[in-house]
């Protein structure tokens, strides 16, 4: 198997010419931070990857037991800070940019992402609680979080309830002053692993009538234990997936756990979007990291293996194969452009001046960087012939862990419709203007550009205005994300 290596230099670039005009972005600490960060994961986290696969999580007693190794560089992890990269000095965290957190998030993926995924909620639960929680509830939770003491989970998905959350029926009772949780919930991400001390539960519940659909649920902060002993919490069953063997996805039972209100009762899905958002941009770069990584093992076998002969007669390799280097070519722009496009979405939303925008990016990078992430292992595959199909090459499990990331945390095809509905709606059309803008800031100037950029404009337009957009809608997101995709190649030519 191909050794990970970091692309850092990559990264970086992308940074420099995306990113490099995000208020309070320091290039050379970030750059500091993010090569320290790549020998973590080089030496520690990725020798975990493929033993991890193999190994899987299992159930005993009602815990879940992480594969061998997990817990020691979990410890590490926490050891180092990384769990509290972007949160405030004041509850014990670095309060760095989140476009350095992404260059650590995208390593971490490529790195294992199966242990990225029970460790990456944690950002998203310190927004949550710093937007919508008390100071007592912040004071309680965050130090713990930023520490590593705690982990977080994000407690959504039930059995009758996918993508439509009005059907919800986990149910939160009114007890005393706090609340009483019953019911169940599935695929729930590192719903309980030996690593952490605690676990802290974000948990949407009902807390209305089931009539009441979405204006009746309500986000709940439940921990593992309440005062030393543990809230009756129980993983039913650990999930058999295709890919992430090493994350447990859990079935887990609310029989009663208690639970304090975040925010404002009704509220929930509001509260619990702070968290979404955040983690759809870290599931677009989870995309990235594979569709990198996969070009990494195929461009390093291409070299390697001999196969046929050029039209000299002499032995060939693989990258001298013209359908070969085809494929690598296509992996590589792959990864370059959807990073670019994160990185676009990332610094905008530093900036923080044209919310319209970003909540436009975000579902359009999460559709493009996790169809690419996909596409690149496929192709890696096909480039390794037999061998890509099997294990012991690597791009297998980077094809198996890629494949959920255009199905959890928003299928692509709902995006695509949010993107057709309320995203050409947001602000009145504002993010048709902006989105237009900034395609015509990043390609600088190109003609070809400006008239597709026109007629996108004119078919936004056009669709905002239409009842019924849901037959076109995955059409014209793979039109909105090709725009976005020819303007970043172009600043990516110019350098």
């Amino acid at each position: 198997m191909t050794p990970f290596q970091a692309p850092t230099e990559e990264i970086l670039r992308s940074l420099r010419l995306f990113a490099g005009d995000a208020p309070g972005w320091d290039a050379e600490l970030s750059q500091e931070i993010t090569q320290h960060f790549a020998a973590f994961a080089e030496g520690v986290l990725a020798p975990l990857n493929e033993p991890g696969d193999r190994q899987g999580c299992r159930l005993e007693n009602g815990r879940v037991r992480m594969p061998e190794g997990f817990g020691a560089a979990y410890a590490e992890l926490a050891e180092g800070g990384w769990q509290g990269l972007t949160a405030p000095e004041d509850f014990g965290g670095q309060a760095l940019d989140h476009l350095t957190a992404a260059a650590v998030s995208e390593i971490f993926s490529g790195a294992n992402h199966a242990l990225q995924m029970v460790t990456g909620l944690v950002p998203g639960a310190i927004s949550t609680l710093l937007a919508h929680g008390t100071q007592e509830q912040q004071a309680a939770c965050i130090p713990r979080l930023t520490s590593g003491e705690w982990l977080s989970t994000m407690c959504l998905t039930e059995a009758g309830a996918g993508s439509d959350l009005s059907r919800i029926r986990c149910k939160a009772t009114r007890d005393g002053d706090a609340w009483k949780i019953e019911g169940q919930k599935i695929f729930i991400s590192g719903g309980d692993q030996d690593m952490s001390q605690g676990i802290l539960h974000l948990v949407l519940a009902r807390s209305g009538t089931p009539e009441d659909g979405v204006k009746g649920l309500s986000l709940f902060l439940c921990t593992s234990e309440v005062e030393g002993v543990r809230n009756p919490i129980t993983v039913t069953r650990i999930e058999e997936k295709l890919g992430l063997h090493a994350s447990p996805t859990c079935q887990m039972e609310f029989d009663g756990a208690t639970a304090e209100l975040i925010g404002t009762e009704g509220r929930g899905l509001a509260a619990m979007f702070t968290m979404m958002n955040h983690a759809r941009l870290d599931v677009a770069l989870q995309g990235v990291a594979h569709a990198s990584r996969a070009h990494a093992i195929a461009a390093a076998y291409a070299a390697e293996r001999k196969q046929g002969r050029t039209p000299e007669g002499t032995p060939a390799l693989l990258t001298d194969h013209p359908d070969v280097t085809r494929m690598l070519d296509e992996q590589r722009d792959l990864a370059r452009t959807a990073r670019a496009m994160c990185h676009v979405a990332l610094c905008e939303l530093e900036k923080g001046e044209a919310p319209a925008l970003i909540e436009f990016l975000t579902p359009l990078c999460k559709i493009y960087a996790t169809d690419a992430g996909i596409r690149s292992a496929d192709l890696g595959i096909q480039i390794l012939g037999g061998y890509g199909y099997l294990e012991e090459y690597g791009v297998a499990q980077v094809w198996r862990d890629a494949r959920i990331t255009s199905i959890y945390e928003g299928a692509n095809g709902i995006h695509a419709l949010t993107l057709a509905t309320r995203g050409l709606k947001l602000e009145d059309g504002a993010a048709i203007g902006q989105f237009a803008a900034l395609v015509t800031r990043l390609g600088g100037g190109d003609a070809e550009l400006e008239l597709r950029c026109e007629a996108w404009q004119g078919h936004a337009r056009t669709l905002a205005e239409t009842p019924d957009v849901r037959a076109e809608a995955h059409g014209f997101a793979q039109e909105t994300a090709a725009l976005l995709a020819q303007a970043v190649r172009l600043r990516l030519a110019a350098g």
